[in-house]
């Protein structure tokens, strides 16, 4: 497939382009500065933009069949809108270009999955420290379902940097009101590349995490 993928200079978005190049995808990228992109593939295309100028991009996403967002925020920005008015602009894109499969990663701890991020991020984490940025992504869901598209929200749990496994377990139950589940970001890229050969989760929110 020829896939576009969206934040691929992230820590999720880097397994995402590894593993979909490793599948024989056809792979774009979208970034902000093209040096942060260490892989020569010849399969591999490469396009600067930013996500909240909308014609920065136009040409990316022409001829695609897919698109695949890593998107996520680097710094603590208070208000931040960069996932919502991002996602509004990719929305568009797509729409213009005809594309309606899309698949991007939130979070456990919103809409019907709150609280199953455990204790510590119910109380703590995600009202103290993160609630601008868990707020945004809410909003970046509701844009999402309201779209029309058969997109794919995947929601894991706390994302680590451990290795690839392919056992993880994924569904609407995933997740826990009193610990905390664990995911790594390449068994996630993995996660959202199966789904998006097969097709399952149209339309749904599955979260994903290590073990049930």
């Amino acid at each position: 497939m020829k896939v576009l993928i969206i934040g691929a200079t992230g820590k999720t978005g880097k397994k995402l382009v590894q593993q979909a190049l490793a599948k024989g995808h056809e792979v774009s990228v979208l970034v902000r500065n093209s040096k942060k992109i260490k892989i020569d593939h010849p399969k591999l295309k490469i396009y600067q933009g930013n996500i909240l100028k909308p014609e920065s991009f136009r040409h990316a996403f022409q001829d695609q069949d897919a698109v695949l967002s890593a998107l996520g925020h680097k710094r603590f920005i208070f208000k931040t809108r960069i996932l919502s008015e991002g996602t509004k602009n990719i929305i568009k894109a797509m729409k213009a270009n005809n594309i309606q499969r899309f698949i991007c990663i939130t979070s456990l701890g919103l809409n019907n999955s709150r609280y199953k991020l455990g204790l510590y991020y119910t109380l703590f984490t995600i009202p103290v420290i993160l609630w601008f940025y868990f707020k945004d992504k809410e909003l970046k869901e509701n844009i999402i379902k309201e779209s029309g598209l058969e997109w794919t929200i995947v929601r894991p749990g706390q994302l680590t940097n451990g290795k690839l496994r392919t056992n993880y377990y994924h569904g609407p139950k995933a997740g826990n009101f009193i610990l905390t589940k664990f995911i790594s970001r390449a068994s996630v890229a993995h996660f959202m590349l199966k789904i998006l050969e097969d097709k399952t989760y149209i339309r749904e929110t599955p979260g994903i995490t290590s073990y049930r």
